[in-house]
């Protein structure tokens, strides 16, 4: 950054106090450990490419994986990261998209949308193991690069496992918690100056909230849900974006979220069997005091998102995992007077189709273009022959929107 002066002469003090406070604000991050903005200065005359992915469950198994039975997550998470790292050989489908029909050559980002860790029910394995074989396989084993033949970023945001790993869960767990996941996404997103620790990490005020802009678009990647302690968070970071700046929402929960994924309303707040709330959103749940089925009310809760996005209507995406199937929809709020594209990725192993029919295994390629300000994503389909020797990705659904802000 420059500073240019004219003829007035700054004294030395207060020179370095401009200096400082300039460093500070490069380096601004809050009470919370939540990050302000970083700019990744991409080459602007290139489109960004980001594979999207998130539910890698490690610890758990697959019913059927490649003709044999039981197959770990380790395995299966491994076979889809290796034909991640085909697609530079591959062109886009001739489907009127960005790029289309053109070589995909480079990926820019990967973004994991959370559940990197099991639940620790029934003896399944650690967060702290669960971690490790993520890092072995993703961090470890993806191979790809972006535009500047610099290696892949990741981007990634914790799930409702994660942070029940951390907090603990209404039936007993081995062991009973382990943060283990929830900090290393901590440390490796909002990169502190003092590490957090696992015997220092506290839920309550070590979101993982942070943004960048790659692009000219506005990332904001958030914990699970924006609920009313998010959207203050949310709040600040966009009060420093312009009005014209579209904004990508990343969390792990749909946009109606989870009932159960609220907190306990009754004191003392707990966590039990009966009620089934797992204390994840710091919002209490408004719609009764026993948390309703997977597809139940949460329209008060909703209302308070809906009234956020009438406020910030250069919120032009959204992005989510947990309920795990590939799915381009817009939407639409409880009482219908909203209109936000939402795309919703598979997982490899808990996929609400693909644990059943392994052919519909997938995940997607996001690509945007920063000049017309269009994004395509693209389904990747990367186990349509199971029994072959050999796997090509197949490109099943694509999904064009344009980012622009009217």
């Amino acid at each position: 950054m420059n500073f240019t002066f004219s003829k007035y002469r700054i004294q030395t003090k207060t020179r370095f106090a401009f200096i400082k406070l300039a460093l500070l604000v490069v380096l601004a991050v809050t009470s919370s450990g939540t990050a302000f903005c970083q700019v990744d200065n991409k080459n602007d005359a290139a489109t960004i490419e980001m594979i999207f992915t998130s539910d890698a469950h490690y610890a758990i198994t697959r019913k059927a994986f490649r003709g044999d039975t039981n197959v770990n997550s380790h395995t299966v998470n491994a076979a889809m990261i290796s034909e991640m790292n085909n697609l530079p050989s591959l062109n886009f489908p001739a489907d009127g998209g960005v790029n289309s029909g053109k070589n995909i050559g480079s990926i820019d980002y990967l973004i994991e949308g959370g559940d990197i860790a099991n639940r620790m029910e029934n003896g399944w394995q650690s967060a702290a193991a669960s971690w490790a074989q993520f890092e072995t396989d993703y961090i470890g084993g993806i191979k790809l690069k972006g535009h500047k033949s610099e290696p892949l970023k990741f981007l990634i945001v914790p799930g409702n496992h994660d942070i029940s790993n951390a907090i603990g869960y209404y039936r007993p767990m081995q062991p009973l918690t382990d943060p283990s996941s929830m900090v290393k996404i901590y440390n490796m997103m909002l990169k502190p100056a003092q590490p957090m620790t696992n015997d220092a990490y506290n839920y309550a005020t070590d979101k993982i909230n942070y943004s960048r802009n790659i692009g000219g678009i506005h990332f904001v990647f958030i914990t699970l849900w924006p609920d009313s302690a998010e959207r203050i968070w949310m709040e600040k970071d966009l009060s420093a974006v312009a009005a014209t700046t579209p904004v990508i929402v990343v969390c792990h929960d749909q946009p109606t979220c989870e009932a159960k994924h609220f907190t306990n309303p009754a004191p003392p707040h707990n966590m039990t069997k009966q009620n089934k709330f797992e204390n994840l959103t710091a919002e209490y749940y408004k719609e009764g005091l026993t948390a309703a089925g997977d597809d139940g009310s949460t329209d008060i809760e909703q209302r308070g998102w809906v009234k956020f996005l009438k406020l910030h209507p250069n919120i032009k995406a959204y992005f989510h995992g947990n309920s795990n199937w590939n799915e381009f929809y817009v939407y639409t709020g409880p009482d219908n007077d909203v209109s936000l594209p939402v795309f919703r990725v598979d997982s490899p192993m808990k996929g609400k189709y693909s644990a059943k029919d392994e052919t519909k295994l997938s995940f997607q390629l996001i690509s945007i273009d920063p000049n017309t300000l269009n994004l395509t994503v693209r389904e990747c389909l990367w186990n349509t022959n199971p029994s072959a020797t050999t796997h090509t990705i197949v490109f099943g659904d694509s999904k064009t929107v344009s980012l622009r802000v009217k």
